[in-house]
């Protein structure tokens, strides 16, 4: 029954060691996301986060007095915006990339990497398309980064006033982990929304979802109401992590900038 082993010695036909298929599958398209997530990093996040640094200090006081909660949540909402507008095109090729090994052989797109993705879009289906969903990423751009950034700003103020905490790493550690826990709760029902218009098919020559309220009236209906925050847990132990070595480098980079360029 089991397939006869060359020996050093005997005259049997060696056996090549095989790898499997899909640990090649996984390792390549894990590297073909990654391009895309790259690239959605490299635009949306950092125009958002130089747009609110920009403003933030811009409307800061001459005496130092920060903007208030709901001016930082405005700014937020600005930057969000501006973001995700921009990273729209590698938003809709990282979830389309994300989506493909879940598909049936014969609906697979098979993008190779995030610009050949780009390139195929615009080509097969026509620049717009590079932009759909736009409006609800822009929705959710403009929900997450209101709660994100305001959220950091304001518990960072929170605790340094409270006199129990310096302009530290520790300080940014805990106030970006509170603006993560916000920003879950608040994101999680527009990014349903977002995903699911940006990965929608046509169905008998219609779109799956008339539009962003179109998804949220059927999954509160089909799944339930409290399927919009289904996998809070694991979504904060994601976003949780993200936003606090984002604002740890942010905090770092600000600091370097200013010692460098504005202390003179």
């Amino acid at each position: 029954m089991a397939a006869a082993a060359a020996s050093p010695g005997g005259g049997g036909v060696a056996l090549k060691p095989r790898t499997s298929p899909k640990s090649v599958k996984f390792l390549f398209g894990g590297l073909a996301g990654l391009s895309a997530g790259l690239l959605r990093q490299a635009t949306y996040t950092t125009t958002r986060l130089g747009i609110y640094t920009v403003l933030f200090e811009r409307l800061t006081g001459a005496d130092g007095t920060p903007p208030s909660f709901l001016l930082k949540a405005l700014i937020g909402m600005t930057a969000g915006a501006t973001g995700a507008f921009v990273g729209t095109p590698a938003e809709v090729a990282l979830i389309r990339m994300t989506a493909d090994g879940r598909m049936p052989p014969d609906q697979r797109r098979g993008y190779k990497n995030v610009f050949d993705a780009l390139l195929r879009i615009a080509r097969e289906e026509g620049i717009p398309t590079l932009w759909r969903g736009c409006i609800p990423t822009m929705a959710r751009a403009v929900v997450v980064n209101a709660a994100q950034l305001a959220s950091y700003s304001q518990s960072k103020q929170f605790l340094l006033d409270s006199g129990h905490f310096s302009d530290n790493i520790f300080c940014h550690f805990c106030a970006s982990m509170i603006s993560g826990l916000v920003t879950t709760a608040a994101s999680m029902p527009v990014d349903i929304v977002k995903t699911r218009i940006q990965n929608m098919r046509m169905i008998d020559g219609k779109p799956e979802y008339k539009n962003g309220l179109d998804v949220l009236v059927k999954v509160v209906r089909y799944e339930g109401f409290f399927s919009l925050w289904k996998g809070f847990t694991p979504y904060y132990a994601r976003l949780g992590p993200h936003t606090v070595l984002t604002f740890i480098f942010l905090e770092q980079m600000n600091k370097a900038y200013k010692k460098l360029f504005l202390s003179g």
